[in-house]
């Protein structure tokens, strides 16, 4: 028989890193709300959970690098909002956050969850950040816990 191993949906004893973009705060609140409650539903202590804040989502990488780096943390949850506009702002912003993000993950054998909402305009935003689509910031959760207990249990059968 295959062995499948899949992550439950118990937080209990995690300790978690959230970096949140300022810039479309309006958005990005909603999501770290969204995390937060989360994570506090199923099992975190409160005090076992770091909020960072930065100025915009591309500065989001090099602080969740060093959250991740500090071993302090079983994963990092990443939060922004980047909405087209008329320039190619949008392209450079979204690649750097994601590419950054994926990096950070790689390079710290480390959860690092990308919950940077990347639409087109401020509806597709709102939808994402608690509208008709959910709250990212609560998937961006859950599937931090999950993907947390997969790799303990893939390091407790190993």
């Amino acid at each position: 028989m295959d062995l499948v191993i899949d992550g439950e949906l118990n937080a209990e004893g995690m300790r978690f890193g959230i970096v949140v973009a300022k810039f479309n705060d309006f958005v990005t609140l909603k999501l770290l709300d969204g995390a937060k409650s989360a994570l506090l539903e199923n099992g975190v202590d409160p005090s076992d959970i770091t909020v960072a804040m930065v100025p915009g989502s591309f500065e989001i990488p090099v602080v969740a690098d060093s959250l991740a780096s500090s071993g302090n943390y079983d994963a990092i949850i990443c939060l922004g909002a980047v909405i087209k506009g008329e320039t190619d702002h949008y392209e450079y912003v979204s690649k750097g956050a994601s590419e950054g993000i994926a990096r950070v993950a790689l390079d710290n054998q480390l959860p690092v969850m990308f919950g940077v909402l990347t639409t087109h305009n401020v509806e597709q935003a709102l939808d994402r950040c608690g509208g008709r689509k959910g709250n990212e910031g609560e998937s961006s959760a859950i599937s931090a816990i999950k993907t947390i207990n997969v790799l303990r249990q893939i390091n407790n059968n190993s």
